[in-house]
């Protein structure tokens, strides 16, 4: 049994994850964690945990718990990570994994130095709509790729993003950036997911409207080894009415259009044309969750190993790093 303990039980757990510890089979919910102990308290009666802190060091102690999820905001990662890897805990890791790359070299080294697992939560790996996007590609539906387009274009309030007291998002010194930062690990995770290794990537960022202090423009392309190229552009300061989350693939045959953050695909090749329709799970990390306990139990590989998302922190600090 997978006996799990959160730090950090906030509105990512409440249904996308943290329901899906205790319906995954071999799995279980066993503590909670979060700074306000009402919160805390109120978590645990709401999800039926048994056990919660207000302190994650007492989490991190206690012994029922084999695993642990942080779901913090980016600038603790690292930190907790290194913690509960020295106790010989599995570990299950909110994305972006670190604020930059340096950091997450440095919990993969003490991966390597340690006899625990770690796993990156780049969930939309083990979605039915995505892994259909990669069918498709391997299929070759739309012949050989070429180029894909990637355009994330918000307004100062994304309604994608949940609304919290603290927008730490936007705070570079808790989230390692901005919007961009929560945002783009997902779509660009899926680009190494579907194309393999990269061969170069460079970027660059902006805050056009000085609203946060953090960037709200971003412009990055990637070619990979196999030299399929990916544009993308991620602009949070647009009108409500022009904003978009759109990825194309295109090839020599037709292309693959589908949002990151909805429910379709659209495939048109110069004989056909179909949209395809999904219904994500209730909790939308679960396929993921399903994975992931079967790799701390020996049963299957690593849904999302720390080295990739090395190579991930790497692209996403040369979009956005200054020069």
């Amino acid at each position: 049994m997978i006996n799990w303990g959160i730090i950090g039980c906030g509105n990512v757990t409440e249904k996308k994850s943290g329901p899906a510890f205790k319906k995954v089979a071999g799995s279980n919910l066993v503590a909670v964690m979060r700074r306000d102990a009402e919160k805390a308290a109120d978590y645990a009666a709401r999800h039926g945990v048994s056990k919660w802190y207000n302190n994650a060091d007492e989490l991190l102690n206690d012994q029922e718990l084999n695993a642990i999820y942080i779901a913090t905001p980016p600038a603790s990662h690292l930190d907790y990570a290194l913690i509960a890897l020295k106790k010989g805990l599995n570990v299950y890791v909110e994305k972006p994994v670190t604020r930059n790359s340096a950091e997450a070299r440095a919990m993969a080294a003490a991966v390597k130095g340690s006899s625990s697992k770690l796993t990156v939560a780049h969930y939309r790996r083990a979605l039915p709509m995505f892994l259909k996007v990669k069918e498709l590609i391997d299929a070759q539906l739309i012949g050989e790729i070429r180029t894909v387009q990637i355009r994330m274009w918000q307004s100062r309030k994304p309604t994608l993003i949940a609304d919290v007291e603290t927008n730490w998002r936007v705070q570079p010194e808790l989230s390692g950036g901005g919007y961009f930062h929560d945002l783009a690990p997902h779509q660009l995770d899926l680009m190494l997911y579907y194309f393999g290794e990269p061969e170069m990537y460079h970027g660059f960022s902006l805050n056009q409207s000085n609203s946060t202090p953090a960037d709200d423009h971003v412009c990055g392309q990637i070619l990979f080894k196999n030299k399929i190229v990916v544009n993308g552009s991620w602009c949070f300061n647009v009108a409500e009415s022009e904003t978009t989350d759109t990825c194309e693939i295109i090839g020599t045959k037709g292309k693959i259009t589908f949002p990151f953050f909805g429910n379709y695909i659209n495939w048109k090749t110069d004989s056909a044309e179909d949209t395809i329709t999904f219904t994500h799970p209730e909790h939308i990390q679960q396929p993921f969750i399903t994975k992931i306990v079967a790799y701390f139990n020996g049963e299957g590989p690593n849904p999302c190993p720390i080295d990739e998302a090395v190579t991930l922190m790497d692209i996403i600090d040369a979009f956005t790093l200054k020069k």
